[in-house]
């Protein structure tokens, strides 16, 4: 199997959600993050335990791993409304097709530890982040040089998973999202950032304009690094 960058993971979920039911978008996941880990190890994963979507197992532990689409278009919430409605379906449809590609999603460790959320989870409930990928990148950037953000708990939970990457550089490195940080190592943000103030979300027809096109850009850069990779 070959990595088509063009894939729309909604083609082959049934109508149901592709993180959990395109068969593609697992074996994409397994496909192309099978490789060596900034640590050395290689980074094997399996999809044959039952009930686990991915896993990777090691000295480092157990992990189970799932699959996240990281670039929300806001056009299904009801407090959007009033700017995605400024946007043909059209327009809207092609921002969602390019977010189910290859490079608009991610993996996270699935296990609840202590009963608390997933990053997958806190992700989309911390209204500091409203499930923006950048804002997450930024948490976890701060994660590995010990400062506060409105993830950060969360992200302590999975520190044997973090260690895996050494550092920022590795992990940013690993899942080809170097598009998304500038030479300095600091996150490229999809709209002004002021210390995770509000608003988290586009507030008007010119900042979700800026905040779609600067998505599109950033998944079309990591489809492109995808491709060069030959898998």
């Amino acid at each position: 199997m070959e990595i088509d960058v063009s894939f729309d993971f909604r083609s082959d979920s049934g109508g149901k959600d592709p993180d959990k039911y395109s068969r593609t978008l697992r074996q994409y996941h397994k496909l192309l993050w099978s490789r060596d880990l900034p640590n050395g190890q290689f980074f094997g994963l399996t999809d044959s335990v039952p009930g686990k979507y991915l896993v990777y197992q090691s000295n480092f532990g157990q992990f189970s791993l799932s699959s996240d689409s990281v670039i929300p278009t806001f056009a299904k919430w009801k407090s959007m409304k009033p700017v995605t409605e400024n946007f043909s379906a059209d327009e809207i449809e092609a921002f969602v097709s390019i977010g189910y590609t290859m490079g608009g999603m991610m993996i996270f460790p699935a296990n609840q530890v202590g009963g608390a959320q997933t990053i997958n989870g806190a992700r989309g409930f911390t209204r500091a982040i409203s499930d923006r990928f950048d804002l997450t990148l930024e948490c976890i950037r701060r994660y590995y040089l010990h400062i506060e953000s409105p993830l950060a708990q969360t992200l302590a939970r999975y520190a044997n998973f973090f260690e895996l990457f050494l550092d920022f550089r590795g992990y940013v490195d690993f899942f080809l999202l170097q598009d998304l940080v500038n030479i300095d190592g600091k996150v490229q943000f999809f709209l002004p950032f002021v210390e995770f103030g509000p608003p988290s979300v586009p507030k008007d027809r010119h900042a979700y304009a800026k905040y779609r096109q600067r998505s599109i850009d950033f998944v079309r850069a990591r489809n492109n690094r995808i491709m060069a990779l030959g898998i």
